[in-house]
């Protein structure tokens, strides 16, 4: 019946035009307000009386797969950082251009995973071209981390981080490590994992109290607020 309440990704196409795929995508993201608040459901149902708009100022985005960059929290792990991804937590510096949609929530991978008590750049991606070389190249992709230390450093202990020490029978690769301040040391580190950064301390009578990544390859976390995420945009690479 003609006055039976129909999808508004229906009632969009025929007011846009546009085809019913371009109308699913007004909606998911977000330019579409049904009766003055904005409904992301394609399958949604109005009826003829309710006010259907579509904002002036929209642009349909190219369908890509998103890459999420996000500042952990220390005594957060990967679960309760994937968790943080949700719109209220979008950093309002993200110059990105990119509108959040349902979408880019779904077959999110975790990668180059923080321990549990560090924080900092964190990083989850559905681009299966990141995910691959996060994965394949991670030996080869330098990281920036700070590390909060104390205790006495043992004689040539700077030397000894950077170079010679072995791990589980392995020599480390070298690492590119300088003081920051009298309790701060910073790394630069290609093939070592940051849970491992805590044991490499040890060996020079220092003991790490905190670890904040900064950097992975050549993407920083900058600006971006503990507990915040931005999209890594089209032109960012690791």
């Amino acid at each position: 019946m003609a006055d039976e309440p129909q999808r508004l990704s229906k009632v969009v196409a025929a007011q846009v035009p546009c085809s019913r795929r371009e109308a699913e995508q007004y909606i998911a993201e977000g330019w579409v307000t049904v009766d003055g608040r904005k409904v992301e459901e394609p399958q949604f149902r109005v009826a003829e009386y309710q006010r259907v708009e579509v904002d002036p100022k929209a642009r349909l985005q190219a369908v890509e797969p998103a890459t999420f960059l996000v500042h952990k929290p220390a005594g957060m792990d990967t679960g309760q950082a994937h968790a943080l991804l949700a719109a209220p937590n979008h950093w309002s510096g993200d110059t990105s251009g990119i509108r959040r949609i349902r979408s880019h929530g779904v077959g999110l991978v975790a990668l180059l995973e923080l321990p549990t008590p560090a924080s900092g750049l964190a990083v989850f991606s559905q681009d299966a071209r990141i995910v691959r070389k996060l994965r394949e190249d991670a030996a080869l992709i330098e990281q920036e981390l700070v590390a909060d230390v104390t205790g006495t450093i043992a004689p040539n202990g700077l030397a000894r981080l950077g170079r010679g020490l072995v791990f589980e029978g392995k020599a480390l690769p070298p690492a590119r490590v300088s003081w920051q301040s009298e309790t701060r040391l910073r790394f630069a580190v290609k093939g070592i994992a940051p849970e491992w950064l805590p044991w490499m301390c040890e060996q020079v009578g220092l003991r790490l109290t905190a670890l904040k990544r900064l950097r992975i390859g050549r993407v920083p976390m900058a600006g971006l607020p503990p507990g915040q995420w931005r999209y890594l945009p089209p032109g960012e690479r690791f």
